[in-house]
């Protein structure tokens, strides 16, 4: 006898998400970083049964994990501990239900040593009277679900050369725009600080922007953006590639550009203030390579709009630099810059509280 392999079906989901629950039930999906890899993600569910729903995080409850499953603990000491630090609404389930960002904690609540939000928190709140505003722009590459093709490309061959691509419309060169869509309304629908979308150079590549968000918040909201890219992949059955350089020879690599502001910046004189920054930055350039990402090096090779990560160049609208001053940042004599260095699978923590601690704090 064959084996019943049932279908997965949208309609049948979508049948079971209407099914009414009982009133003051909500459920809570605890999201957060785990220890396999630069993207690695996780999320589990638990239900809330008081009356009144959660309206800060201070309502929530720790909660823990399995640690040795996520490579972040020990088999014989797997407990790694979930500490809610934001709130969004769910935009799969709907509301009430909402998606709760944590950071890990060891069993005695201090932070676990992959916690990298807890140092970048500590950073900025050295100097919260700068109100530092980031803008990050994510670069990514969508895939068939073999992991290998991306999509629009034909399998085992080559698309056309890059130039049609960039900020396409058309079948023939903006493949995967139903997905990007989605992402982007889940995205706004869970409170995300969305600012756009685009697509990118690499067919099959796009670019989704946070910001601008202040301090933490735009690390928080950057690694919900990616937690909802993967579960609408999910749905649409396809995968997402955060890898700096996803396709190896003359293509575009994928980064994750951070825009960046202060309120002395921001301000009449502003501009002076500006190349203080990147004068700053530019002293500790290694350090900030060694922070940006892994295999970043495959991107960074003074090809392809970027900069070598072997040397530290600025200019006024300059994509091939590694820090570029906008036009309109050089015509009003304030505004921001964007540092292009980080790559597309970079921690925005470790990203946004660098370039704050340099740029900002260091002497």
């Amino acid at each position: 006898m064959a084996e019943f392999v049932p279908a997965l079906s949208q309609a049948v989901t979508d049948r079971y998400r209407s099914i009414p629950l009982p009133e003051h039930l909500i459920q809570l999906e605890y999201v957060w970083v785990g220890g396999l890899s630069a993207l690695d993600m996780r999320c589990k569910t638990r239900t809330w049964t008081k009356k009144e729903a959660p309206k800060d995080v201070s309502e929530l409850p720790v909660w823990n994990f399995d640690g040795s499953s996520t490579g972040q603990a020990p088999g014989h000491d797997s407990e790694v501990l979930l500490k809610p630090v934001r709130i969004f609404p769910d935009p799969f389930r709907g509301a009430p239900h909402l998606m709760v960002l944590c950071e890990t904690m060891l069993p005695d609540m201090t932070p676990h040593p992959g916690n990298t939000r807890v140092h970048a928190t500590a950073v900025f709140d050295k100097a919260l009277g700068e109100e530092p505003w980031y803008g990050l722009e994510q670069e990514y590459t969508l895939f068939n679900a073999d992991k290998v093709t991306p999509l629009g490309w034909p399998k085992g061959g080559f698309p056309g050369p890059q130039g049609p691509y960039y900020c396409s419309a058309g079948a023939d060169v903006a493949f995967g725009r139903q997905v990007v869509e989605a992402h982007y309304r889940a995205c706004l629908a869970a409170g995300i600080k969305m600012s756009g979308i685009n697509a990118e150079v690499l067919p099959g590549q796009w670019e989704f922007q946070v910001g601008p968000a202040e301090g933490i918040e735009a690390g928080d909201h950057l690694w919900m953006a990616r937690y909802i890219m993967y579960r609408v992949t999910e749905d649409f059955g396809v995968t997402v590639s955060f890898e700096p350089k996803p396709i190896a020879g003359d293509w575009n690599g994928s980064g994750c550009h951070s825009n960046f502001s202060t309120k002395a910046m921001r301000e009449e004189g502003g501009y002076k203030v500006i190349i203080e920054a990147i004068e700053r930055l530019g002293k500790k350039h290694a350090e900030h390579i060694e922070v940006y990402g892994l295999g970043n090096e495959k991107r960074l090779t003074g090809k392809h709009e970027t900069a070598s990560y072997k040397t530290f160049l600025y200019g006024v609208a300059n994509r091939g630099a590694s820090i570029r001053i906008p036009r309109d940042t050089e015509r009003d004599g304030k505004g921001y810059f964007e540092d292009r260095r980080p790559a597309s699978n970079c921690d925005p923590w470790i990203v946004t509280s660098k370039i704050f601690d340099t740029a900002v704090l260091s002497p």
